[in-house]
């Protein structure tokens, strides 16, 4: 069986709760992804942000980003798995939820993220084709 800690990339980077979306953004860049986890100084997981989120909800709506906080930009509960998961739960939240990185918990703190990347690198072809598909309808 294959657990979600075996194909998750290992300690993400997170960008504070407080910080602003023109520091998110320029994380972003230097790390070359399109996604961070937001956390809180207690170290757990407030929510995602990605890219997309600045310019559309963001800039497109004429938000600061020098003083908007990237908690603004969290919505609800992030959709998570737990480490100890089989990687198919991990797969079905992907899918049903149309989401390309899941964050993955453990003890209630943040320890990876999974994209579409670790499913292609890790599991079979087919595999990755179906969660591509699902998540990209």
């Amino acid at each position: 069986m294959t657990l979600t800690r075996d194909i998750m990339t290992p300690a993400p980077r997170c960008i504070g709760e407080n910080d602003s979306l023109s520091i998110a953004a320029s994380l972003m860049s230097e790390l070359n992804v399109g996604a961070l986890p937001i956390c809180g100084e207690d170290r757990k997981l407030k929510g995602m942000l990605t890219d997309r989120d600045i310019v559309v909800r963001a800039v497109a709506e004429g938000l600061d980003p020098e003083s908007t906080p990237s908690r603004a930009l969290a919505q609800g509960k992030p959709i998570t798995v737990d480490a100890s998961d089989d990687i198919r739960i991990a797969l079905e939240k992907m899918q049903e939820h149309q989401i390309r990185r899941l964050p993955v918990i453990e003890d209630h703190l943040l320890v990876g993220i999974i994209s579409q990347a670790d499913v292609a690198r890790s599991l079979t072809a087919e595999t990755t084709g179906v969660t591509v598909e699902s998540i990209s309808r």
